[in-house]
């Protein structure tokens, strides 16, 4: 057996910020493995996130681009309006990209599609077209034990009957219901959970799941799925993050398309060159949650009470979002109350932001792009979750990989202005904040060894391109 050297992938996607970001970070490095990638998304990215025109020229080590209808207009509304966008994404966006292929093929032979688990309709095009199938799984491989055995009735879940009673999982420590990812919830994000059970229904179909995580972050849930329990085995590639946070050279391609909804407001970099070394409080909570007025509120109470230099990204809502009455905002007078201590920003380039030396702790959604960027910047954690795998990727932050603390809700499902403070106090001068320091740096140094030559990762990564690359030579 020897390596083709003509490797050609696909891969395909929504066009979803947190979803477009790992497929974007694993075809670039497939692209420094010597494989050639087309990524294949919806026309909304065309839209609204590609800021550059790409060459179509084979020799460019770039990613080529190719777009497909979900069938939706531009400008209809897919965040509050899911369902309808999910059953989109079923019938007429599967339809779309199956034609796609088929045009691609009359030129291309591709050697796989490549896909994620929030597109599990694009299985059965695979097979349909005579692809091979590969899964990047875009959560904690921990989310993948528990979605399997829940879905496959692996295990008992009787904690969804019962919140007081504790759920006791292979490789993972004790669940309480507020630890459990959201969709699996009883009566609770509906469209969700069919989408999770579609995607484990087509797994025969899947010959490969990759992880974006790596064997050092999950050793443990990962030796629990061994031995055939789960099927087919997670194998973690990452961290999948930028070259950059992991001390690497990152190739900036001239014409190369950018894949970011909101432009980085690159002045806090310069505001954040004028702090001293670990004294920042980073807050940010990702592209797609918006937070009560009430909540808003008592983190910006809690900021000023702390003390402590922040740099937050608050999110205004787009203009096509911001009726009256619904809009989010800052208090009144807080801008003027905080001065030079702290900087607002619309959003930032986060590897960037998490990888300067005075960013002392992150107060995190722990959305898993924002987790592994912060494990492998070393940095420690205030962890505040609101749904999906959030509640589970806290847990593994705080009692797994012991680099944070959670910030607890009162009766609303609203932190208050004390807990805020109370947290960034623990992140910053309680007493196992040295410990918690110390220890997101020896999860940074495992991160970065497991992509390196020889790797846990890298071997994984490695056994993967084999896999899609050899062809039998005839003599």
């Amino acid at each position: 057996m020897v390596l083709d050297q003509n490797i050609h992938v696909l891969m395909a996607s929504a066009a979803l910020q947190g979803h477009l970001n790992p497929m974007l970070k694993f075809a670039k490095c497939l692209i420094s493995k010597g494989i050639h990638v087309t990524l294949a998304t919806t026309d909304l990215a065309r839209h609204r996130m590609l800021k550059h025109a790409t060459t179509s020229d084979p020799a460019n080590p770039s990613i080529q681009f190719e777009f497909f209808s979900d069938g939706l207009d531009l400008n209809f509304d897919r965040d509050a309006n899911s369902d309808i966008f999910i059953d989109a994404l079923r019938t007429k966006a599967s339809k779309n990209l199956s034609n796609l292929i088929a045009k691609l093929s009359q030129t291309t032979k591709f050697s796989c599609l490549i896909l994620h688990q929030f597109v599990p309709w694009f299985i059965p095009i695979a097979k349909e077209n005579n692809l091979p199938c590969a899964v990047l799984w875009i959560q904690p491989c921990a989310l993948y034990s528990i979605y399997h055995r829940f879905f496959n009735k692996l295990n008992e879940f009787a904690i969804l009957q019962n919140k007081n009673e504790p759920l006791q999982l292979p490789g993972l420590p004790l669940l309480n219901f507020e630890d459990l990812p959201t969709f699996i919830h009883p009566n609770a994000y509906l469209c969700f959970q069919k989408l999770l059970s579609e995607f484990f229904s087509y797994l025969d179909d899947v010959k490969w799941v990759l992880g974006t995580s790596s064997d050092e972050l999950e050793e443990e849930v990962l030796r629990s799925m061994n031995g055939g329990v789960v099927r087919p085995m997670i194998s973690p590639i990452g961290p999948l993050v930028s070259p950059f946070l992991l001390g690497k050279e990152e190739k900036v391609v001239e014409g190369e398309l950018s894949v970011d909804m909101w432009k980085a407001d690159d002045s806090c970099l310069q505001w954040l060159d004028g702090r001293d070394m670990g004294s920042v409080v980073y807050v940010s909570f990702g592209s797609i949650i918006v937070l009560s007025q009430e909540q808003v509120d008592n983190i910006a109470n809690g900021l000023l009470m702390s003390g402590k230099p922040f740099l937050w990204v608050f999110k205004r809502p787009s203009p096509e979002k911001s009726t009256e009455g619904c809009t989010v905002r800052l208090p009144d007078g807080f801008l003027e109350a905080i001065g030079e201590r702290g900087l607002v920003v619309n959003w930032c380039s986060q590897e960037q932001v998490l990888k300067h030396k005075s960013v002392g702790c992150f107060l995190t959604h722990c959305g898993w792009n924002s987790t592994l960027e912060t494990v492998v910047a070393g940095v420690p954690v205030i962890a505040f979750p609101e749904w999906t795998d959030q509640p589970t990727n806290a847990k593994l932050l705080t009692d797994v990989f012991k680099i944070g603390v959670r910030m607890r809700k009162g009766d609303k499902g609203v932190a208050s202005s004390k807990e805020v403070e109370r947290c960034i106090w623990e992140m910053t001068d309680g007493p196992k904040a040295k410990a918690m320091a110390k220890r997101a740096v020896e999860l940074m140094e495992a991160a970065k060894r497991a992509v390196e030559d020889g790797g846990s990762s890298h071997r994984n990564l490695d056994e993967f391109i084999a896999d899609i690359g050899c062809k039998k030579v005839t003599t």
